[in-house]
């Protein structure tokens, strides 16, 4: 496994929309390989998630943790949204030194294939449900900083 570069914002490429993968492919050496640097990645990193935009490839992959273990989403959706929403700081490997204050939903339904390719649907809430969120965000192309109501710098609390 290798830790893979990040690309950082503003690079264009992490606000285009992310390709789905066919269900042939899901099991290649490529997809597999991607997989698991893309653990590797985001543990070496310290980060929670982490979508394939953001390791300079635009197609629907993303690594989650839940519990500690990395959980691979291939293709997820959501297919259900809490009404009830809540505010809470969010950061990005991607945009490296900013956090900012999100609303998003507290529960959710996912719908996704596994690295097996497996269909699995499960549901969310809390931390997973943020993470969930965020990581399907970068592969519609939207950052944090897109649904930020206040974006601050970990170095000084100014607006950006």
């Amino acid at each position: 496994m290798k830790i893979l570069p990040i690309v950082k914002w503003p690079s264009s490429s992490l606000k285009l929309k992310s390709d789905e993968i066919g269900l042939s492919d899901i099991k290649s050496d490529e997809i597999q390989n991607l997989i698991d640097n893309m653990i590797a990645t985001m543990y070496h990193l310290d980060g929670v998630g982490i979508a394939a935009p953001q390791v300079g490839k635009n197609i629907r992959v993303v690594i989650i943790t839940q519990n500690g273990k990395p959980i691979s989403l291939i293709n997820p959706k959501i297919t259900r949204k809490s009404l009830r929403k809540e505010i809470l700081d969010e950061g990005c490997l991607s945009v490296p030194g900013f956090y900012g204050l999100v609303r998003r939903s507290i529960k959710v339904s996912i719908k996704a294939y596994s690295r097996e390719g497996q269909e699995c649907q499960f549901a969310a809430d809390e931390l997973t449900s943020r993470i969930i969120q965020h990581e399907i965000d970068h592969l519609d192309g939207i950052l944090f900083i897109d649904r930020a109501k206040k974006i601050h710098s970990i170095a000084t609390p100014q607006k950006l």
